[in-house]
């Protein structure tokens, strides 16, 4: 479900933000509040001290916290943009020091587990977590891959809980409206669904493919002359394998169910060939071909690609 952007107010600037996590996802979205002039004062928090400070010479943060406490006091909104299995954690180290004036949210691929680990975490303080969703990304990694315009035409799923105040979902939502996003909302549960079979799925068909051709004998022969076709279909494959390791965890169950609906498209398909009837087939060809230029056509009228650019979401 889409928000009306008239309906969400213009946004106030914020003094200071606080992002867990400051690679593509969370690098983009500083820079881009940054080039907007909406946010006073950026801080970076993460595993690796290097990776902080190449994204203070890039201008993504302005500071490095060197704690948890100093990352979180006195911030307007706080972004957790590390991988989904480090979100409960996170969240129960940010815990202590929230003051009731700070909205924390997410950029995980999976809603549910997030949801459950943040009520564990954050107990009668889950009113201040709006979990959200970012559907943008590049194949390359870290700070140097951060763009100011990755979100620009791109949807942010919010999925937001009914302990949220309305004031919340607002803060994240112009946050991420100042970044070019397009704001949809769907609960926790549909979101996971969706995307298992629209993002999840076609991951991990993508590292499968690849995955078999290197195991062959014969691969170098195989990627020599791989050409455009294979390049596109299994882009996906240059994503974060441990990003995409914790998505497929987290969300089990959905990506089962697509999985074994695929293999029953594949074992039908490969049924039609045996049979060489070709008709099946291309009733089948045709069919995707039309469902996927109508998804193209309505793609290109609210948004815009850059397909060189999109990498996992």
């Amino acid at each position: 479900m889409s928000v009306n952007e008239n309906t969400v107010s213009k946004p106030n600037s914020l003094k200071k933000i606080a992002i867990f996590g400051v690679g593509l996802i969370g690098g983009s979205f500083a820079l881009a509040l940054k080039q907007h002039g909406v946010v006073a004062e950026v801080m970076g928090v993460g595993r690796r001290r290097e990776t902080l400070e190449r994204a203070k010479s890039l201008g993504i943060i302005d500071g490095i916290a060197e704690t948890t406490q100093e990352a979180v006091t006195g911030a307007d909104l706080i972004l957790i943009a590390a991988p989904v299995a480090q979100t409960g954690a996170l969240l129960a180290a940010i815990a202590p020091y929230l003051s009731s004036e700070t909205v924390v949210t997410d950029a995980g691929s999976t809603k549910s587990d997030v949801v459950l680990a943040a009520r564990h975490a954050l107990g009668s303080k889950i009113t201040q977590f709006v979990p959200a969703h970012p559907i943008a990304g590049r194949e390359q990694n870290g700070p140097e891959a951060a763009l100011s315009s990755l979100y620009v035409g791109k949807k942010v799923i919010l999925t937001p809980l009914q302990e949220n105040t309305p004031q919340a979902i607002t803060r994240v939502a112009n946050a991420w409206q100042q970044c070019g996003a397009l704001i949809h909302q769907l609960d926790a549960a549909e979101h996971d669904a969706v995307f298992a079979a629209v993002s999840h799925l076609p991951h991990l068909l993508a590292y499968a493919l690849v995955d078999d051709i290197a195991a062959r004998p014969n691969a170098d022969t195989l990627f020599h002359y791989a050409a455009s076709g294979f390049r596109d279909f299994t882009r996906i494959a240059g994503s974060s394998p441990e990003m995409w390791r914790d998505i497929a965890l987290a969300n089990r169950a959905a990506l089962l169910n697509e999985l074994d609906s695929y293999i029953n498209q594949v074992a039908h398909m490969r049924e039609l060939l045996a049979q060489e009837d070709s008709l099946g087939l291309e009733a089948i060809f045709t069919r995707a071909r039309d469902a996927r230029q109508s998804w193209i056509t309505a793609i290109e009228a609210t948004e815009q690609p850059r397909p060189h650019e999109q990498g996992g979401d």
